[in-house]
């Protein structure tokens, strides 16, 4: 049930204001600077970094139009249509009273075969936003035939983005209203690029599901290993290392496809969805990850929420607490996206120190968020300004599919990379999506799971699970695998004292570089039936001098420091646990056991 409204191909501007239909990037630069609010142009690269409100995706203010009797369909939350309508009236009279639209028309996918087709709108507020749009949908040209293009474009999907409506009666003063019905999304009063890029991709993967598809939240990467060539993908949550996996390099030649997203069809065949990348930058460095490094200051890149020395304009990518002379630089801004103007006076005076707001972890209290800068700092940028890009025209047959856990804590115990013994046992550790919370999640830390590391799939999750192990068979001989992105044994106190092993870069590149090669003699783990690195067979030597054994093996640093108390009880927690979260998610029995080993 949703809103009655018409398909967008259907009433291509329905609504009564000016509209500026596909501006230039220069242009949509020009408005941002002048209308959108926290937005700076830095003076060293000449690019732009817009200070959001927002500092992630809002997922609990997102919702599904329907009859909230039919509530259990969905993994986000219910709206009425009657509550929906009023909010879109809402946003009719707020557009129509503002008198002008950005409207941006362009491709979500390259190849005509799975494109779909996009209209979105954009208050002058959210400029920058249609800028970053812009960036990561293909335009027409790249996918239409000369006779398309000479008629009038016909959108499947429509997003309509408002930063500048407050919903007073909505739950944070914002809404993300999501009519799978009509397709189409409003985006109400969030400021946070996020909402745009999935607002489309939420609808992306209803519509993908329903022709047999699945759209997973996998970075994919082309690698060639002698004479033949494979595409590599990675699933993970955001601070999982997805971006920083997908643009290493592993084997004779690695060519960057895609980001963020990918799609897998019954025709067997994958197919990448956008036309450049959206990367964390939190810790971004030449020497580790050049690609994004340069990428994120091409001066054609769009920042949000990275830290500026506004007089130098210089990027501090592993900013994280502010000084009170930074504070008083940054006054105006800070306000603007919410922080209270009372604290950040007493910040500046010294009536309050640094140490007295935040925990042992730098996370601070409520009201102080401004003392620490977001780790949740992103770049967009253009495929063009990705060196060695593959040909995304393209895209090799899939060979690798894993997922990414960023494991952190005293029960940290994820091997460094394992192999799946079975579709069904993948399907089960992707419907996990097990990682640690990293500050794209809020301040909250320890374990999380969110199923497929993909939060914006719209219906019940337990769909996604059962579809990719239909699809499995239409991809023979697929590697399927995990690799653990954080620690063993410990988080980042724990390292300092000698106590945990961090996983560090050079450590993934070289597991992942040893299995496309198929350089590995795997042994199956006893507790969980997946296939680990044999430490102790001699033909693992070479990959044993570039990666310690316990990152290998985690229960050998268990062994040697005593703890093996502590890994057993792991063992049994953490079996349950999977146990009762799949369950909860009505996951078949056979794909519960290969989980489970039993």
């Amino acid at each position: 049930m949703g809103l009655g409204l018409k398909k967008p191909y259907e009433d291509l501007y329905p609504f009564k204001v000016r509209y500026i239909t596909n501006p230039t990037q220069a242009k949509l630069r020009e408005l941002a600077l002048r209308h959108t609010p926290a937005t700076l142009m830095s003076k060293k690269y000449g690019n732009i970094d817009k200070i959001a409100r927002n500092k992630a995706r809002m997922a609990k203010y997102t919702y599904i139009v329907d009859d909230e009797r039919n509530a259990h369909l969905y993994s986000h939350n219910v709206i009425s249509p009657e509550k929906a309508k009023k909010l879109i009236e809402k946003a009719h009279k707020y557009i129509e009273e503002a008198g002008t639209l950005i409207e941006l028309q362009g491709y979500y996918g390259l190849d005509p075969r799975y494109a779909v087709g996009i209209q979105m709108f954009y208050d002058i507020e959210a400029a920058n936003v249609a800028g970053m749009q812009q960036i990561l949908a293909f335009p027409r040209e790249m996918v239409e035939s000369e006779e398309e293009l000479k008629k009038p474009f016909k959108p499947l999907f429509r997003l309509v983005y408002l930063p500048g409506l407050k919903v007073p009666e909505m739950p944070g003063e914002q809404a993300i209203i999501v009519d799978l019905e009509s397709y189409t999304t409003y985006v109400l009063r969030a400021d946070y690029f996020g909402e745009s890029k999935k607002g489309i991709l939420r609808m992306l993967c209803d519509y993908a599901y329903k022709k047999g598809g699945l759209v997973l939240h996998a970075g994919a990467k082309a690698v060639k290993v002698g004479d033949r060539e494979y595409t590599l993908a990675v699933l993970g949550l955001s601070g999982t290392g997805k971006t920083t996996t997908t643009f290493s390099k592993q084997g004779d030649v690695t060519k960057p496809l895609q980001d963020d997203m990918v799609v897998l069809w019954p025709d067997g065949n994958m197919s990448i969805t956008e036309n450049g990348c959206f990367a964390k930058t939190f810790g971004l460095k030449k020497e580790s990850e050049p690609v994004i490094y340069e990428g994120t200051i091409n001066k054609d890149a769009w920042l949000e929420n990275v830290y500026i020395d506004i007089d130098t304009g210089e990027y501090d990518f592993s900013k994280e607490a502010l000084t009170p002379e930074e504070v008083k630089k940054l006054k105006d801004i800070l306000i603007l996206t919410g922080a209270p103007e009372e604290n950040i006076e007493k910040y500046i005076n010294g009536e309050v120190k640094f140490e007295e707001v935040v925990d042992e972890y730098g996370i601070p209290k409520d009201g102080w968020d401004f003392v620490v800068w977001t780790q949740n700092g992103r770049s967009v940028i253009p495929m063009s300004a990705i060196k060695d890009a593959g040909d995304l025209k393209n895209v090799p047959p899939i060979k690798f599919f894993g997922i990414l856990n960023r494991d952190e804590g005293k029960d940290a115990a994820t091997p460094g990379i394992v192999k799946f013994a079975s579709a069904e046992q993948a399907a089960g550790y992707f419907m996990l999506g097990e990682t640690t919370k990293t500050s794209a999640a809020g301040k909250e830390r320890g374990k999380t799971r969110s199923p497929f590391t993909q939060p914006f799939f719209p219906r019940h999750h337990k769909l996604q699970a059962t579809r990719f192990v239909e699809l499995l068979p239409k991809f023979p001989g697929m590697v399927l695998w995990m690799m653990n992105t954080g620690y063993v044994g410990g988080d980042a106190l724990d390292e300092k004292q000698g106590t945990a092993l961090k996983v560090k870069i050079r450590h993934s590149s070289a597991m992942l570089e040893f299995m496309i090669r198929d350089k590995i003699v795997w042994k199956k783990d006893p507790d969980f039936g997946y296939y680990i690195v044999d430490v102790d067979n001699p033909q693992n030597k070479e990959l044993l001098e570039l990666v310690p054994a316990e990152i290998l093996n985690p229960i050998l640093l268990y062994e040697k420091q005593g703890r093996l108390d502590e890994y057993r009880e792991w063992v049994s927690r953490i079996k349950k646990e999977r146990k009762e979260f799949l369950a909860k998610y009505e996951i078949p029995e056979n794909i519960i056991k290969a989980v489970l080993n039993e």
